[in-house]
């Protein structure tokens, strides 16, 4: 929202807040576009106090088609201006997924003015080639501008097609230790390396992936960054990659990288995920950022391609961002992981709260009071000391009998997601299936939840998350813990209210 603006403007936003606050299965604290199509952010890259956020956009229909990158800016990551669409299709094809950065040196001599130049890669599709049954029909592109990310100048074709298809999503990080340019590409269900000193001209350094991670279906939007390990001078390569379809999407591998390789630890034998709901997909991190070597910040979309195109259209089907997150590596033992939990900068999106403590549960306990009166939007921490249970969690449900169960399953050593009865749920089959995951101390839960109308995230002992869509035909105004097979104790419940995010 402007800081200043003429009665017809502050009108006008009114007319938008309530518009946004009336569609049904609209977030109210989570980035979404004013209208139509959007799947994977792009391009995140901070810059002179802005975190740019540019996501794919068809702006047409609430179904995908032709992509574009919209654009949106933030000072905070959590209110955001939505400004014009950076990049439009063209003759070489779709502008596909990809990635910004701030060319400080002018190592591309693209600079014009006072500004640094940020410059996007990204992938052309080409819709002709591909339908005549081409391999090649995806390669690199290129744009810069040089007015903060508000215009774009097309450059062209940086990277040829060798032959292989689904060749795409380029990330760009610059790497100190050969002062180069490094890209990371996928192809099919692997990645590649690339370098370049200038961004236009780019060698081939390596290939990764063939026989490790998971290949349940295509490799998609991968990310490489060094993250120093928690509490020590450490550093650790991280590569982040999205499997489509796959459930869990966001897999990610821990090594080292020279500058061409990237070797991944001995001790990773399986896969290792960022998140393990089914609806955060094609995250990745900003670039440039202002936080320290230990901290990336990270953002994905908040669906599943399996069934994304599907999902209920009540006057909002247009796609939805996870809320940002900080991402952390930590070391176990001789385990390294990587952990995230949601930015700091949310908890100033806090109203009214309530607290309930000390209420020890063998059975169910109703806390309907403390959301009936959220409107479907609240954040909630859940401390739980288990005493004897077997099987606990918590249920968030509305008045026609529609669920979203989370459950700590102790005997068996998983935590479940059920949202088979969560409301919507027909329009996939596979929908309804659980998530789980293997977890080993349930002594002290620490569970951290965000329910926005049509999402529930829902972060564990600052170890893991669970992000799942919801589509409940009331929003759930009914909240219970609950306990089988022995006692817990619910040490504190505290709720809050939250503001939309586009208020002023």
């Amino acid at each position: 929202v402007a800081i200043s603006c003429s009665t017809k403007e502050q009108k006008g936003i009114n007319n938008q807040q309530q518009r946004f606050s009336a569609e049904k299965y609209r977030p109210q604290f989570h980035f979404s576009p004013e209208a139509h199509w959007m799947n994977d952010p792009n391009g995140m890259v901070y810059y002179e106090g802005e975190y740019h956020l540019f996501y794919q956009y068809y702006p047409n229909a609430t179904v995908w088609g032709p992509m574009h990158w919209g654009h949106a800016v933030s000072s905070d990551l959590v209110t955001w201006d939505h400004l014009p669409i950076a990049l439009y299709p063209d003759s070489l094809g779709y502008i596909f997924s990809g990635s910004t950065v701030v060319d400080t040196a002018n190592s591309s001599g693209l600079k014009i003015g006072d500004e640094d130049p940020l410059v996007a890669l990204f992938t052309y599709s080409n819709p002709e080639w591909e339908k005549a049954g081409r391999n090649d029909y995806q390669y690199q592109g290129m744009a810069y501008s040089n007015d903060k990310g508000r215009t774009w100048e097309k450059y062209g074709v940086v990277i040829s097609n060798p032959g292989q298809k689904d060749f795409r999503d380029p990330k760009v990080i610059w790497h100190e230790g050969s002062q180069k340019w490094i890209m990371t590409i996928v192809a099919g269900q692997h990645a590649e390396f690339y370098s370049s000193p200038d961004l236009k001209n780019w060698k081939k350094e390596s290939e990764f992936g063939y026989e490790v991670g998971d290949h349940s279906g295509v490799w998609e939007c991968p990310d490489l960054f060094p993250i120093k390990v928690k509490g020590s001078d450490e550093t650790k390569w991280v590569l982040l990659v999205s499997v489509q379809p796959g459930n869990p999407p966001v897999q990610y591998f821990i090594g080292a990288f020279d500058g061409t390789t990237f070797t991944p630890d001995n001790t990773q034998s399986v896969p290792k995920y960022l998140d393990y709901g089914w609806d955060n997909y094609a995250g990745v991190t900003w670039a440039n950022t202002p936080v320290g070597d230990d901290e990336k910040l990270f953002i994905g979309w908040m669906s599943n391609w399996r069934y994304a195109e599907k999902i209920p259209d009540y006057g909002f089907r247009r796609g939805v961002m996870t809320l940002p997150r900080k991402v952390s590596m930590v070391k176990r033992g001789n385990q390294y992981k990587l952990i995230s939990s949601p930015v700091e900068q949310l908890e100033k999106l806090r109203k009214e709260n309530q607290t309930v403590s000390e209420m020890n549960c063998d059975g169910e306990v109703k806390l309907d009071r403390l959301v009936e009166n959220r409107e479907g939007s609240f954040e909630m921490e859940i401390d739980i000391n288990n005493k004897s249970s077997r099987n606990f969690g918590f249920k968030l449900s509305n008045a026609l009998g529609e669920q979203f169960v989370f459950t700590c399953d102790v005997e068996n050593k998983r935590i479940y997601i059920d949202r088979s009865k969560s409301g919507v749920t027909s329009f996939h089959d596979e929908f309804i299936n659980q998530n789980s995951m293997e977890y080993l101390n349930f002594g002290n839960m620490k569970l951290r939840v965000f329910y926005d109308r049509t999402s529930v995230e829902v972060f564990i002992n600052g170890d893991e998350v669970f992000t799942n869509l919801v589509f409940p035909n009331e929003v759930y105004k009914e909240f219970e813990v609950f306990s089988k097979g022995g006692s817990i104790e619910l040490q504190r419940c505290e709720v809050w209210s939250l503001n939309p995010i586009w208020e002023p």
